[in-house]
């Protein structure tokens, strides 16, 4: 199955250019929209032929599947749409809003499944499937099966939620008409019929499978934190580069595939030459975007690395944080000296999401240890929480 991906869908290594992933994505859609018509012909045809109703009714669906496959091309065309001043960072998350379209299908059909299942637990029925509509059941289950494998192949390759949400739909499909086969061969050997139970549980499956579907496009329309290994990457780069001394308020927007953008604070000595370290950071910037394809905005931060007093607080009110709650960290630390040698403090504290503390009682903390150890030091503290 990699081979015929690969077959029909070259270029395949370029996925981080977004123009490529589009492409391909319209592709695997018309893909899918051709299958199911070819199905949907051929049943239809023999449904005719034979005075099949069952046949007739399960070419129709695959013409709706056609339909949804329909969807999700408009869904990639829209997303391959330029920025325009009202969306000034492109229409890439249509593609998810697709996806969603595509799980809400999913999860009627499976409302619809246990609905009839339930009914014919209630007032069972006698199963009766002939030769024709049993051989085109088969083809149906092998043809869908083919589809479903080719939609999580090539949506784990795009990495594209609404790929694998018709993969979902086709698996649906090839389960949904194999059940009909079995409750048949069980009623024929063994007089038992679980038509209405199987059907039942069946649709839980197909239930759930669409709120997998929906939560894998639901979750980055509403912002999701982006991949550690993204985030992780970025900090790493950016330490290992020459001067920079620390990172934070590394921000992360998704605004759909090949449309992210990065925002960070680079932290170098305040001694240093303004002029050396903006191009240092203009080269990470570019670094950055080069490697992890993103729009990246890179902050200098100035800070003080030579003075013993301001090491010495920095090393104390750390210590204070970590004896606070482990994952309590600071960045952008100052100290003022004030009239009369007095000191003031300037930090910010990032607070992790799970924190059982809020952030008056962090500060009051804070606050009671420098007076302790301290007397007379202010501080002027600023609280931010993590986005990645």
């Amino acid at each position: 199955m990699d081979a015929i991906v690969e077959k029909l869908l070259p270029g395949l290594e370029n996925m981080n250019d977004s123009g490529t992933r589009e492409k391909m994505g319209m592709r695997v859609s018309v893909i899918g929209i051709i299958a199911n018509l070819m199905l949907c012909t051929a049943k239809l045809i023999i449904g005719f032929v034979s005075g099949s109703i069952s046949v007739i009714a399960d070419g129709l669906n695959n013409l709706s599947d056609a339909g949804s496959g329909v969807a999700m091309l408009f869904g990639f065309r829209m997303a391959a749409s330029p920025a325009d001043p009202e969306h000034p960072f492109g229409h890439g998350r249509v593609e998810y809003l697709s996806g969603l379209f595509l799980a809400v299908v999913i999860i009627i059909v499976g409302f619809e499944l246990l609905k009839s299942s339930v009914e014919k637990i209630i007032s069972p029925e006698a199963i009766a499937v002939d030769a024709v509509t049993a051989g085109v059941l088969v083809l149906s289950i092998v043809g869908k099966l083919v589809l479903s494998e080719f939609y999580f192949r090539a949506g784990r390759r795009l990495n594209s939620a609404t790929i694998h949400a018709a993969g979902v739909d086709s698996r649906s499909d090839c389960l949904t008409t194999a059940v009909v086969l079995a409750s048949v061969l069980v009623y024929e050997l063994a007089g038992v019929n679980i038509d209405g139970i199987a059907g039942a549980l069946v649709s839980l499956f197909v239930l759930y499978s669409g709120w997998e579907a929906a939560n894998g496009t639901i979750q980055p329309l509403l912002g999701e934190a982006p991949d550690p290994e993204l985030t992780t990457g970025i900090k790493c780069m950016t330490l290992a580069t020459k001067s920079i001394v620390g990172v934070h308020d590394l921000i992360v927007h998704n605004y759909g595939p090949g449309r992210v953008f990065a925002s960070l604070h680079a932290e170098v000595p305040h001694t240093m030459n303004i002029m050396e370290a903006h191009e240092i950071i203009d080269d990470l910037e570019q670094r950055i975007a080069e490697k992890y394809n993103l729009n990246v905005t890179v902050h200098m931060d100035p800070i003080v690395v030579d003075d013993p007093e301001t090491n010495a607080f920095r090393l104390f009110l750390t210590n204070v944080l970590q004896a606070v709650e482990t994952g309590l960290t600071m960045h952008d630390f100052r100290m003022v000296t004030l009239t009369e040698g007095r000191r003031r403090l300037l930090f910010d504290v990032v607070v992790p999401h799970k924190t059982y503390l809020s952030d008056q009682e962090i500060r009051k903390v804070i606050e009671q240890q420098l007076e302790t150890s301290h007397p007379g030091v202010e501080v002027d503290i600023h609280f931010d929480h993590q986005y990645c």
